[in-house]
């Protein structure tokens, strides 16, 4: 039998944040920022006969905690939203937290509230750097990972630029 011959070296890094990204209109900026102004030097390439963009979003995701406390400031329950955009999980939010039905099932004198400390972001950009590996850069609300990249020199270039960015501290 033929051995498995390595081909390339696939690296991963992360970037754990000082603190967690405020909100999400600060991380929305961000992420806008970097698919309209291409920071990091990425080229446009051509993938199975289609143009592709230097930098594209490929995944995102997004949730709110809505919390249920009674008089006396005490959680008695609460119900996680997730959606595939801020704007969805918003508007789950204000329907759940307006649903007298459900408040009413937490208890007696019990009001529903978003914990907005406990909303969570994230979204994965596609990078195509221009001696021509694909990678990928995760951004959460409170770390950051490149992976799928082999040479260092990206890993160096998106340092180098995450310095620049207070919030990525």
């Amino acid at each position: 039998m033929g051995d498995f011959t390595q081909k390339s070296v696939v690296k991963s890094a992360a970037r754990k944040l000082a603190s967690p990204i405020a909100d999400y209109a600060t991380f929305s900026a961000l992420i806008q920022d970097i698919i309209e102004n291409n920071p990091w030097g990425c080229t446009a390439y051509e993938s199975a006969g289609a143009a592709k963009p230097a930098v594209e979003k490929t995944k995102e995701a997004y949730s709110a905690t809505i919390v249920y406390e009674n008089a006396e400031a005490k959680t008695v329950g609460s119900i996680p939203v997730r959606g595939p955009s801020m704007a969805a999980v918003n508007t789950a939010v204000t329907q759940i937290t307006g649903n007298a039905s459900i408040t009413t099932g937490m208890g007696t004198g019990v009001s529903a509230s978003r914990d907005s400390s406990e909303d969570s972001f994230s979204c994965t950009i596609k990078a195509h750097h221009s001696n021509g590996e694909l990678y990928s850069v995760t951004f959460k609300r409170d770390s950051v990972t490149i992976s799928s990249y082999e040479n260092d020199a990206i890993r160096t270039g998106l340092e180098t630029w995450a310095d620049t960015v207070a919030i990525l501290a």
